[in-house]
C-alpha cells in the first residue's frame, strides 16, 4: 500500500449502460493492498462529545473497511465492481459482519453514533426486515445512525436525462432506509461527465430531484467533496447555491480535495483549507479524514486544529465523523488516534 491515501485512491461508478469506469462516480473510500494488524484493548468509556465544545463524535464505517471486506479489496478494481453488482455479499470476507457495526462501535470504541456505508449492505437495499433488525440492535445498544454514505448508484450528474433519473431513483432506497433507521441524512456524490459548467448543471438537476424526495421523507441530502469537480470547493459551493435548499447541504471532508489523479497519485489538488472555508457555510456534517500520525499524535497531511478552527468559525455544531484510512496503524489504532486528536482540538477551539 502506498504511504498515504492521496497516492492510491481508485474510484469508479455505474454508467447508464451498467459498465464501471474509473474516475466517474466514486464509491471506494480507499483502496489498499495490505491487511490491518490487530488493534489495542477494547474501549470502555463512551466518548461521544467534549464538555468544552458542542461537537460530538461519530464513527464512519469505512474506517473498518478491511474488517468487513477483508481481502476482497486486493483482487482488483474490475473484480470488485463486477462482483458488487452480481454477488455483493460474497465480498464480505473480513473478520466481522457489517450487521455488527453498531456493537463494534460502542463496545470497542465507546462511540454511540455511526455513519453507515451502503456498499457493505448492497444486497439489503430493499430488505426492510433486515433494517428492522438493525434498528432493534441499535436501540438495544443505545447507538444512533447519523447518516448513510451512498456510493456505486450511478452519476447524479449524468448527461443523459433518463440515466440521471434512474440514478436518483436508486438513491430512494437508501433515503427510505435512512428514515427507517432514524438517520438524519444520506451522503451522495456530485459526479458526471463534461465541462465544469455542464456537470454543475446536471448535478443541480439530479440533486434537486433527489432532494425533493428527501424532503418528502424528512431526510437531508448531503454532498461530500469526493473527487473530480466536487473536490473543487468553489465549484461545489456554487452547486449548493444553485440547489438552494436548507435540506441539501455539504459534508466537508478534511482530506478529499484531489481533483485529478494519475497512476502515480494526485496531480491536481485543491487547497484543503480554502475548500473547507468554502464548503462550511453549507455544512450539515463534517468528516475528519486521517491517514497517518507523527510522534506527537498529529495527522501528517491535515492540520486538524486549523481545520477544526474553520469548522468552529462557520458556526457549525454537531457531529464530526472519524474516518481513518491510513496504513501505518491498524484500523482500530487509527480510529483511536483520530479520536484522541479530535478531542484535543475540541478542547482548544
Amino acid at each position: 500500500m502506498a504511504s498515504h491515501r492521496r497516492d492510491f485512491i481508485k474510484r469508479f461508478g455505474l454508467s447508464a449502460a451498467g459498465i464501471f469506469t474509473i474516475g466517474v462516480t466514486p464509491f471506494l473510500r480507499a483502496w489498499g493492498g495490505t491487511k490491518s494488524t490487530t488493534g489495542a484493548a477494547v474501549a470502555t468509556t463512551i466518548l461521544t462529545d467534549s464538555p468544552a465544545s458542542n461537537f460530538k463524535l461519530s464513527l464512519a464505517q469505512w474506517s473498518l473497511h478491511r474488517r468487513f471486506f477483508g481481502d476482497s479489496l486486493d483482487k482488483g478494481l474490475s473484480f470488485f465492481g463486477k462482483t458488487l453488482m452480481q454477488d455483493p455479499d460474497s465480498l464480505l470476507i473480513g473478520a466481522s459482519d457489517p450487521f455488527d457495526f453498531p456493537a463494534i462501535s460502542i463496545n470497542e470504541f465507546g462511540i454511540n453514533c455511526i455513519e453507515l456505508v451502503n456498499t457493505f449492505y448492497y444486497s439489503k437495499a430493499k430488505d426492510s426486515a433486515y433494517w428492522d433488525r438493525f434498528k432493534n440492535q441499535c436501540d438495544a445498544l443505545g447507538v444512533t445512525v447519523n447518516l448513510i454514505m451512498c456510493d456505486a448508484l450511478g452519476n447524479i450528474g449524468d448527461t443523459d436525462d433518463d440515466a440521471r433519473r434512474k440514478t436518483v431513483q436508486r438513491h430512494h432506497d437508501w433515503i427510505d432506509i435512512a428514515k427507517q433507521l432514524g438517520a438524519s441524512a444520506v451522503r451522495v456524490n456530485a459526479a458526471g461527465q463534461g465541462t465544469m459548467e455542464e456537470v454543475a448543471a446536471n448535478v443541480v438537476d439530479g440533486l434537486s430531484q433527489l432532494n425533493a424526495y428527501g424532503l418528502s421523507q424528512g431526510v437531508r441530502v448531503l454532498v461530500e467533496n469526493h473527487g473530480g469537480y466536487s473536490s473543487n470547493g468553489q465549484w461545489l459551493a456554487g452547486v449548493m447555491k444553485a440547489v438552494d435548499s436548507v435540506n441539501c447541504g455539504t459534508l466537508p471532508d478534511f482530506g478529499n480535495f484531489c481533483i485529478e489523479r494519475s497512476a502515480s497519485g494526485c496531480i491536481n489538488e485543491y487547497d484543503r483549507y480554502l475548500g473547507m472555508e468554502e464548503l462550511m457555510p453549507f455544512a450539515q456534517g463534517v468528516s475528519a479524514k486521517a491517514y497517518e500520525f507523527d510522534s506527537d499524535g498529529n495527522e501528517q497531511f491535515t492540520d486538524f486544529m486549523r481545520a477544526m478552527t474553520i469548522v468552529k468559525a462557520a458556526g457549525y455544531e454537531g457531529y464530526v465523523g472519524i474516518e481513518y484510512e491510513g496504513s501505518q496503524l491498524s484500523e482500530e489504532l487509527g480510529i483511536r488516534a483520530t479520536r484522541e486528536l479530535l478531542e484535543k482540538c475540541f478542547a482548544r477551539v
